[in-house]
């Protein structure tokens, strides 16, 4: 495919995603501005990233810390109101790079990452927002607090940490409907006072839009299927 026929592919795919994003919220009656659409790279390289920077798109997210520090720093630097959010599992050794990084975090999940993260903050380290992931499936091979563990969770993250949370982050199970997740995932927030919630993809996300999402994480809808690259 050629380059520009990649950029105008990419321009018309995230026209139409924001076109059934506004769409989904009027029939929740919500604004569309109310939903944050995060563009997801995960293996996609810097011509689609910048195809959709020029198309207007300036969110983006990425699941590896690793993956990110090749393809990002240059692009922040020149795109001054870029924000950059972490999708996937982080790992403790890796929080210092996904500080001096990230915008937003949204798979904070255990107690370990939360004593890092503070830990990190203490000695001066950006503060991007952060969202707590909550394992609403309770699948055994999946990140993310026990829905019945999560409110104490927030709380431990908010008293013991002095971390300030934003709000919640689900991944459905692929065989299960997605409305009872979004529903729980709303319900816990709305527990824990918490306004955000990131939920829904490609799949998805026009329901996770009637539920409340103020974030959604579409990658395959806008960037075509992924093209698995090795690490740098």
């Amino acid at each position: 495919m050629s380059k520009n026929l990649v950029a105008e592919t990419i321009a018309a795919n995230l026209a139409d995603v924001r076109a059934r994003i506004a769409k989904a919220a009027e029939a929740a009656d919500r604004r569309a501005g109310d939903v944050g659409l995060i563009a997801v790279t995960k293996s996609h390289g810097e011509e689609r990233i910048r195809a959709a920077i020029a198309a207007g798109h300036t969110a983006f997210g990425e699941n590896r810390v690793q993956e990110a520090r090749a393809k990002y720093p240059r692009l922040k630097a020149e795109v001054p109101d870029l924000t950059l959010h972490l999708i996937g599992p982080l790992q403790t050794n890796k929080v210092r790079d996904a500080l001096a990084l990230f915008d937003v975090i949204h798979t904070l999940d255990r107690p370990s990452l939360a004593e890092a993260l503070s830990a990190e903050l203490r000695r001066g380290a950006r503060k991007p927002k952060l969202f707590v992931q909550v394992n609403t499936g309770e699948e055994p091979q999946k990140a993310g607090v026990a829905p019945r563990e999560a409110l104490a969770f927030i709380e431990n993250c908010r008293v013991d940490h002095a971390l300030a949370i934003s709000g919640l982050m689900c991944i459905p199970p692929l065989d299960e409907e997605p409305s009872l997740h979004f529903a729980l995932l709303l319900k816990l927030a709305r527990q824990a006072g918490l306004s955000e919630l990131s939920m829904g993809m490609s799949g998805d996300y026009e329901i996770a839009v009637r539920f409340g999402a103020t974030h959604v994480r579409i990658g395959t809808a806008i960037f075509g299927e992924r093209v698995e690259r090795p690490m740098p």
